[in-house]
């Protein structure tokens, strides 16, 4: 379909590492109910830095490790829900911050799918001719907003950003094998942190800013993922021309072990070719799945030649499903 070549894989998260026991000492909860119902035990939380330095840290690894300079990308997309602010961009900071003074850079916010509609775009991008070099990246704070009140939610997340370097390479075997993108906007409400009702008062009487905390509806999103998002995998497969018994791995969102396994067996397909990392970062919505590949990378598990699924899902609704023979 696409030749794409993830020529590096980096990742950075914060240096505070929270465990449950952690959040046990100022909210009713414990480590035994956050990880049998979650499989997390850990995650990284930012204190004072932003997503854009999150995603600057990670971008300079990136480009330390493929020995590629700033001014060599023609593009960056940050797939964020997260962002420093509504403008600019925060992939315009990035862009300025890390000297890629010949990229134009832009934000995909699709929450947990972001990874994947981001690596799509990029990819119909890569012409050769105007892009031949890209940066994707997934970067969240997601720390900053929630209530951390509500042991519902806040046990579930973390913060970090990740990504990949990405050219069009017709000399390696590496390409963008199929994909498939979906949303349900009905469903909007599920997750969300946008006020039910808008302001409509003129002229106004206030400009207090009213932030509203993260939610998620838990029940609504678990059947969603556990019905909907398999179809939208097998959809991604037929669209790459193979088979489920082809895919190696089946590199996952990392929203909950039990949803993973639920998964795995949606699939029919053994639980090993869907590793998880879920235990040490948490939910970390866009980052999630280049974080696994990086783990996966540094374990050695991830290999030239095998052919992986990419899958997010989440907010919007929304779920992303790419196959790639990495």
């Amino acid at each position: 379909m696409n030749h794409l070549t993830i020529k590096a894989l980096a990742s950075y998260v914060p240096e505070k590492r929270v465990s449950n026991d952690d959040l046990a000492e100022f909210i009713d909860t414990s480590d035994e109910w956050i990880s049998q119902r979650t499989g997390i035990k850990f995650r990284h939380i930012s204190l004072l830095e932003n997503t854009s330095d999150l995603c600057v840290k990670a971008a300079q690894n990136l480009l330390q490790k493929a020995t590629w300079q700033a001014e060599d990308l023609d593009l960056i997309i940050v797939a964020t829900m997260t962002p420093d602010s509504t403008t600019p961009s925060t992939a315009a900071i990035v862009q300025g911050k890390i000297g890629a003074s010949n990229a134009f850079a832009f934000d995909i916010s699709v929450a947990c799918s972001g990874f994947e509609y981001a690596l799509v775009t990029a990819s119909r991008l890569l012409d050769g001719r105007h892009v031949k070099k890209a940066m994707v990246l997934g970067g969240e704070n997601i720390s900053k907003t929630l209530d951390w009140h509500d042991r519902t939610t806040c046990v579930l997340f973390g913060d970090g950003a990740a990504g990949a370097l990405i050219e069009q390479d017709e000399t390696m075997s590496s390409e963008l094998l199929g994909y498939s993108l979906k949303t349900f906007g009905e469903d909007f409400d599920k997750i969300s942190n946008q006020k039910t009702k808008p302001l409509t008062t003129f002229p106004p009487t206030s400009f207090e800013q009213v932030v509203t905390p993260f939610y998620m509806e838990g029940r609504a999103v678990y059947n969603f993922t556990t019905r909907i998002v398999p179809e939208v995998m097998r959809a991604a497969v037929q669209d790459s021309n193979l088979t489920l018994d082809q895919i190696d791995l089946f590199v996952l969102h990392q929203a909950n072990a039990r949803i993973i396994k639920t998964m795995a067996k949606k699939m029919h397909q053994p639980l090993e070719k869907f590793p998880m990392n879920i235990s040490e970062y948490g939910n970390t919505s866009g980052a999630s799945v280049p974080l696994l590949l990086c783990d996966l990378e540094k374990i050695g598990r991830l290999q030239r030649g095998q052919n992986i699924m990419l899958c997010g899902f989440g907010g919007g609704l929304s779920a992303g499903a790419c196959v790639i023979r990495y």
